[in-house]
């Protein structure tokens, strides 16, 4: 049985007669008897009766004509999915995330793609970077939005987003209301900050900035999120070198002073292997160079991206 009989089998139930329903499959009379001939074989009953007054479906064919019509749909929708994922119209991206990238673009990202692409869905897991390397090398993940510099071979990469590391202190701290601070006025307090095995070069990047000024800040906190670390500070728990963008998330009882000699920003990279063949994943980084921040764009493409 093939799915060309079962076109046969169909259209000839809807007209029951050979002559308009050849004419509808773009054949002859013979090859179309043919085809119910072979079908009724495969089948084993007779699927139509044929005398003077016409053609009319069996008993058999009765019976028959709902699931064939069901196994042409059922053939139909599968070749639609299948040509959408292959478009980039359907299926769906494992996307990795690290929590500040909440705040440098991610959701409007995911809005305006959204609304291109109703039939892709996106799975949204938050990860810290080294997760996400570890799961894209594993193929676990699409792509992931990292904070780090620390990128195996044969992936690619789009800067997102570049912000400054600001000073985050309790809300009472003797420095909060200045309009600056040196690195150096904050050696005697306590520092909150990302654990190393979640965010390695930033974590070591704080303690060399530190060490940079002659002193080895006592680490009060190492905590997984940096929404963990303004917390504790808000809880006037020590002090912290947090990115910029968390001054949207609205926690009370902190503030944040700009230093007065910047440290090296605090860089947010798109990252996927380069030789992965997926279209919804072409179509996903369409929107991530959309959003990437204009300032940053001719800096976009870092060695190993296709254009």
């Amino acid at each position: 049985m093939e799915f060309r009989h079962l076109r046969c089998f169909t259209i000839l139930a809807e007209e029951l007669h050979f002559g308009r329903a050849a004419q509808r499959l773009a054949m002859t009379q013979p090859p179309l008897s043919l085809n119910i001939q072979q079908l009724e074989a495969s089948v084993g009953a007779r699927l139509f009766e044929r005398n003077s007054r016409g053609v009319s479906l069996t008993a058999a064919g009765e019976a028959f004509l709902p699931k064939a019509v069901a196994l042409l749909e059922q053939a139909a929708q599968a070749a639609r999915e299948a040509r959408d994922v292959g478009e980039g119209l359907a299926g769906q991206l494992q996307i990795g995330f690290a929590g500040t990238v909440l705040y440098r673009g991610l959701p409007q990202m995911l809005r305006d793609f959204a609304a291109a692409h109703p039939r892709l869905r996106l799975v949204l897991r938050e990860l810290s970077s080294a997760e996400q390397l570890a799961d894209l090398v594993r193929d676990r993940l699409d792509l992931g939005f990292v904070h780090t510099t620390r990128v195996p071979a044969g992936f690619s990469q789009i800067l997102v987003s570049s912000q400054p590391f600001v000073a985050c202190l309790p809300a009472n701290h003797a420095r909060a209301k200045s309009k600056t601070l040196t690195l150096e006025s904050l050696r005697d307090d306590p520092f909150a900050i990302v654990m190393r095995a979640v965010s390695p070069d930033y974590h070591d990047r704080i303690l060399a900035a530190c060490a940079d000024v002659g002193f080895e800040p006592a680490l009060g906190y190492e905590l997984r999120h940096w929404l963990s670390v303004v917390s504790v500070i808000a809880q006037g728990l020590g002090v912290g070198l947090v990115p910029a963008a968390l001054q949207q998330a609205g926690l009370p009882g902190v503030v944040f002073v700009p230093l007065a000699r910047p440290l090296l920003p605090y860089d947010t990279h798109c990252l996927w292997r380069t030789e992965r063949d997926q279209s919804a994943l072409g179509a996903f980084l369409a929107t991530v160079r959309g959003a990437a921040k204009p300032v940053h764009h001719s800096a976009l493409t870092f060695k190993g991206e296709k254009p």
